[in-house]
């Protein structure tokens, strides 16, 4: 593990006069003692009991916690380790942390993996006692009558709650919409399904709008009431209010749109009668939950869990007393849920999952129509099932954050040097990392201290003896070398990482691909009442912040409207020159947000990879690249403006500002590359700078190569390929042949010599059979029935294309000679069971989620057995699941 002294920001280098003139803070490495300390470890397994914590009478997870604090309270400056065993740690309360759990300046306390281990730090029960209901296909299991959660996981994947499209349903459409909800007298089909509920059973039922407040956003909203006699539905609130009827206000951008009262949702979820393959319910007040297994799966033996918990791990101390030096490392923090949004106020998304939760006008301050509270933007934030409020020195590497109903991480509320380095974050509800606090944007402002204290900690009262101003300013946050995937799977407004307010954050060498929105967001929504013309509307704390050799692609591939890098708002504090008026713009530009040596690609709905969006000001976009991401390479709506573009590598234009028109930009010696480049239209360097483990940490955690990008082929001698997991052994093959003298670039790029001839199809980092000849999906052997076409993914599909079937029971047949055959398609969430019968034998029912959660393109999701020589046929059938996808056949010959 590197000490934070090692990790050295790039975000100030190599282009333009510009480059000169930035610098960012290092944060110091802990302070050595210069006497000998004792040290400590200390044992923790699942099973554990007493307080010896011994190798030979480890203690519980509280047990150890004591045992901790004892040690520090005998000897605070001893080096205290607890060595995890492997194994799930069941938490029956939140794991609370605060000051008596610091450690000191240079030794910390230090919570990690026993060596081999694996322990998850669990919020859930796993359920068993399952009895099948009869002959539906429903099983039922007993649960506390006090269970609330959003979320269910099976076998290690979070399930889908019960749903189904109203058009599945039979509804018409024929609503109309009112201030208080829906009238559905015209729709007999609606009138049927509502009224064989019960009053509670309607009041559970919740309906999905996505895109419904703009492209960008999801929102959710439970049903009240129905009334059979008047033929309406009424709607809860203040939810319906927020999502429909949004205070107006005078902007310098866009406002926040509001969603026609009669628009239908596009699901209707938490239902029982709804229940389909696959998918849960939970009768929290019958103490009963139901599943339907998938076709194929065993409810035996099968592990489900059911979140219990919201707050899985939390550390919170007091500005004056604070959580201090403590390290987390190889731990793994899973199964919590977020039960917020099934309350009254619902899921009325803004943006990036910032929400309403009270009156239409929240936080629009005097610029809404009715005025709304101060200040501006302060919507509410995700919960994170893991959070950090007053702390200082906090470590966090080599962790895994996965099967999460909130945010997995949040850093606020005056935390200082925090590192987040080399972890996972990976099927997760919300947004993967939170930094900062929508409340806080101007801590020195007394008239924000109570709602600073309400909102930005996790009790109010405990941090009521806090004074507020420059010491509750969130500082020297670093989050390096981590891998963000599959996030935003229930709020699919989700950014990978969401930055707010804060001073001295280095966002670098990261990983982020598989999003559904927003690489990283540094501002959202604090910047809608500025421009150029108004650039002091809303000011706040923001100073030195770096967002640098990330590397993002497959991103915006549920929403629209975002970026790679996404900013709103005031990003510097002013330097004034010696007249104290004029701004001295090098100065000033140093304190701005350092957007460096960043690569993004596929991200093919992007309007604008690097996104200078509402308001936003003082930026220095340097040395990124950008390919197949979209219409324009930099640009925004309505920015105030100080902006730098310069050594950039973009296949798109730059400078597009469609709205109002910002100040003061310069863009030099930027190049122009091709949408699709080749190895010489990139600088090696610059590709080996960027992603995880690019500098001088080691990545502890282990990706599976996969490739996501091939450069073009044709006349070519070598190609570059993009993806993930690429090591200095990762072996690449064409065909069945390893190739030699590939020049490893880094954790995202490799350089590969090709033979002439060699199509991108042939290149794989894993060999292909001896006699295998690959068919695409479109050949013309390939007989469909309710599969549809489809190219132009980006997400690595053999030749762009496939074919996708969304009802059971569709097929691919093929008719092939050989003594073998794989079936390629996708491994996905939103995938199920496909069966697989050859030569009208029985079928065989085969899995095509992922074991990962993350989407894996172009994969063979099907090998047969050996065949006898001759000529076959194969049927594919999609069983279950939202799509089923195929990408063709390889037969054997």
């Amino acid at each position: 593990m590197s000490s934070r002294g090692s990790i050295m920001p790039r975000a100030l280098r190599r282009f333009g006069p510009v480059g000169a003139i930035l610098g960012l803070a290092l944060v110091a490495p802990g302070v050595q003692s210069a006497t000998a300390v004792s040290s400590v470890t200390l044992y923790a397994s699942p099973s554990g009991t007493g307080s010896a914590c011994s190798s030979s009478s480890p203690c519980s997870l509280p047990g150890a916690q004591s045992a901790v604090r004892a040690q520090l309270a005998a000897n605070g400056s001893a080096d205290v380790s607890v060595l995890l065993a492997d194994g799930t740690y069941r938490l029956s309360s939140t794991w609370s942390l605060g000051a008596a759990d610091s450690g000191t300046p240079g030794h910390p306390v230090v919570w990690k993996s026993a060596p081999g281990a694996h322990p998850v730090i669990s919020g859930a029960a796993q359920i068993t006692g399952w009895t099948q209901l009869g002959s539906s296909g429903v099983w039922s299991a007993p649960v506390p009558v006090t269970s609330a959660s959003r979320q269910l996981y099976v076998g290690g994947h979070e399930a889908p709650v019960a749903q189904a499209s109203p058009a599945s349903l039979g509804f018409r459409g024929s609503w109309t919409g009112s201030s208080t909800g829906y009238t559905i007298s015209a729709d007999q089909a609606a009138m049927a399904w509502f009224g064989s509920l019960t009053a509670s059973q309607v009041a559970g039922v919740e309906f999905d709008y996505p895109g419904g407040n703009g492209p960008w956003t999801e929102s959710r909203c439970r049903v009240a009431s129905f009334s059979a006699s008047a033929g309406t539905l009424k709607m809860s609130q203040p939810c319906w209010t927020d999502v429909t009827a949004r205070a107006s206000f005078a902007h310098g951008s866009g406002g926040l749109p509001s969603m026609a009262n009669s628009t239908m949702p596009a699901l209707v979820e938490n239902a029982q009668p709804l229940l389909g393959s696959g998918q849960w319910f939970l009768d929290g007040a019958g103490g009963t939950l139901y599943y339907k297994p998938s076709p194929g799966q065993q409810m035996t033996g099968l592990d489900v869990e059911l979140p219990r918990l919201e707050s899985l791990v939390r550390g919170a101390g007091t500005l004056a007393a604070p959580l201090h030096d403590i390290t987390f490392s190889g731990l793994q923090f899973s199964y919590a849920t977020w039960n917020a949004p099934s309350t009254s106020s619902g899921f009325a998304d803004v943006q990036s999952n910032l929400r309403m939760t009270g009156a239409n006008n929240q936080s629009m301050c005097t610029f809404s129509t009715p005025a709304g509270s101060c200040p501006w933007g302060s919507l509410t934030q995700p919960l994170a099932n893991v959070a950090f409020t007053a702390a200082r020195n906090v470590t966090l590497t080599g962790n895994r954050f996965a099967e999460l109903g909130g945010a997995g991480l949040s850093v606020m509320y005056g935390s200082a040097n925090t590192l987040v380095q080399g972890n996972e974050f990976t099927d997760t509800a919300s947004t993967a990392i939170l930094l900062g606090c929508t409340y806080d944007p101007l801590p020195t402002d007394q008239s924000e201290a109570a709602g600073i204290k309400q909102n930005c900690t996790p009790d109010a009262s405990a941090v009521s003896g806090d004074t507020i101003g420059t010491n509750e300013i969130l500082t020297g946050t670093t989050v390096a070398d981590n891998v963000i995937h599959h996030i935003g799977t229930d709020y699919s407004s989700a950014s990978g990482i969401t930055l707010l307010f804060s001073q001295h954050t280095n966002i670098t060498r990261n990983n982020l691909y598989d999003l559904p929105y927003t690489g990283i967001t540094a501002g959202v929504v604090q910047g809608h009442v500025d421009q150029a013309s108004s650039p002091q509307n809303s000011t706040n704390i923001n100073s030195s912040n770096a967002i640098s050799d990330n590397i993002f692609h497959n991103y915006l591939s549920v929403r629209s409207d975002g970026g790679a890098v996404y900013v709103e708002g005031h990003q510097a504090q002013y330097v004034y020159q010696s007249d104290g008026t004029t701004i001295d713009a090098a100065q000033t530009l140093a304190k701005g947000l350092q957007v460096t040596g960043n690569v993004a690609y596929a991200g093919p709905t992007t309007n604008f990879t690097y996104y200078d969006d509402a308001g936003s000001e003082w930026v220095n976009w340097q040395g990124n690249v950008a390919f197949s991401a979209g219409a324009s390479s930099q640009g925004g709506c309505s920015p105030t403006g100080h902006f730098w573009i310069t050594g950039n590598y973009f296949s798109a234009g730059t400078q597009s500002y469609p709205c109002a028109q910002p100040v003061d930009t310069h863009a030099s010696g930027n190049t122009s590359i091709p949408a699709a480049p080749k190895p010489a239209d990139l600088p090696s360097a610059l590709l080996s700078a960027a992603g995880a483990g690019s500098g001088s940490f080691s990545p502890v955690l282990n990706v599976t190569p996969s490739i996501f990008y091939v450069s073009p082929t044709a006349n070519a001698t070598q190609v570059l390929l993009a993806g993930e997991g690429f090591g200095p052994a990762t072996p690449v093959y064409i065909g069945t042949t390893q190739v030699s003298n590939v020049t490893h670039l880094s954790s995202g790029f490799m350089v590969v010599p090709i033979p002439a001839g060699t199509t991108a199809a042939q290149i794989s980092v894993t060999p292909q059979a001896p006699g295998a000849t690959r068919l695409n999906d479109d050949d013309s052997r390939i007989t469909y029935s309710g599969f549809t076409y489809a190219s132009g993914r980006t997400y690595g599909d053999y030749q762009n294309d496939v074919h996708y079937a969304t009802a059971n029971g569709s097929t691919a047949t093929l008719g092939f000679t050989g003594t073998g055959i794989q079936v390629y398609g996708e491994q996905y969430t939103d995938q199920g069971n496909i069966g697989i019968s050859i030569d009208g034998g029985s079928q065989q029912t085969v899995s095509t989620l992922p074991s990962d959660g993350a989407r894996h393109a172009n994969v063979a999701v099907y090998t047969s057995g050996q065949l006898s020589s001759g000529a076959h046929t194969i049927t594919v059938t999609k069983l279950s699941g939202q799509y089923s996808t195929l990408d063709g056949f390889t037969t054997r010959s």
